[in-house]
């Protein structure tokens, strides 16, 4: 079994809450929160991953179906270690309320993260995993069953903002794009591709499932494909091109919203042989999401 230590790091960037609110999430911040998860790496649901990645369904390269004990693909473990509720006990959005803010900071998005791995002690799929996990900015420790050294170590960062801070849809230039490609990935997510990573990850935030909810409550012009499936798919592309590599860590940061039924591609550029810089972008020239690998040299 695989366990996930994850240490909660906090920082309180709204300024404009009224003072009881500002207390409440003061009094949040300094509370101990942890979450003990506990997942399997199967060969089903790791199947079901596969055919849900446009890198590994079969459509666009040959489908090879997952192996017993072999590594688990970097970035997989995105879709394992949810929190496990009851359908009463998820928030008005569809979230799960583990660990979220007090009102009236409800809206959450995901706004990057870094991932590291132990090429020594890589995840296999057949294992079973856990972690105690903790919310907002968390640090994540997945350790293979038996084993005392974590496979990976990731950080993830969220946003919550106020229910009723829609703010504005205009795309946000970014800066620093290269002006050449190495490699590249096209793809379309559909609705059925969200639908399938909502499932694999028990995850009801209607941001991803609802048009109407994304549209008329969140202002946007459909729905949102996933934060992690984005980072999966840069990560996969990387693997795609390069498929003998051993990552050693990998920085994101999502850039502007991907869109549902939007064709997005996955451009990287070599910065000498061990590290890349990875984008997603859709045919009007906004960029999603931004990345860099580095690869083990050991």
């Amino acid at each position: 079994m695989s366990l996930t230590t994850l240490h909660p790091i906090y920082r309180r960037l709204y300024t404009s809450l009224h003072s009881s609110d500002a207390r409440a999430l003061d009094e949040w911040i300094a509370s101990p929160k942890q979450l003990v998860l506990r997942d399997s790496f199967t060969i089903e649901r790791i199947s079901d991953l596969y055919l849900t990645l446009p890198t590994r369904d079969g459509t666009k390269t040959v489908y090879n179906p997952p192996k017993l004990s072999a590594p688990l693909p970097y970035g997989s473990h995105l879709a394992f270690f949810h929190p496990r509720n009851s359908e009463s006990k998820l928030r008005a959005d569809g979230t799960d309320a583990d660990f979220c803010p007090p009102p009236p900071l409800t809206r959450r998005m995901w706004a990057g993260g870094r991932m590291t791995w132990n090429s020594r002690n890589p995840l296999r799929i057949g294992e079973s995993a856990g972690t105690p996990m903790a919310f907002v900015k968390q640090r994540i420790e997945i350790t293979a069953s038996g084993q005392r050294e974590p496979s990976v170590v990731e950080e993830r960062s969220h946003v919550y903002i106020a229910d009723t801070a829609v703010g504005s849809r205009v795309p946000r230039d970014v800066k620093g794009i290269p002006s050449r490609t190495d490699f590249s990935f096209t793809f379309t997510p559909s609705p059925i591709t969200l639908f399938r990573f909502s499932a694999l990850t028990f995850n009801g935030h209607h941001i991803h499932l609802d048009k109407d909810y994304a549209q008329l409550k969140e202002g946007y012009p459909e729905r949102l494909v996933h934060g992690p499936l984005t980072a999966l798919m840069l990560l996969e592309t990387t693997m795609l091109h390069k498929p003998h590599a051993k990552l050693a860590q990998f920085d994101y940061r999502a850039r502007n919203p991907v869109i549902v039924n939007q064709r997005m591609t996955i451009n990287g550029v070599w910065n000498g042989h061990h590290k890349a810089f990875l984008w997603v972008v859709n045919d009007e020239g906004v960029v999603g999401m931004t990345g860099e690998v580095e690869l083990d040299t050991d």
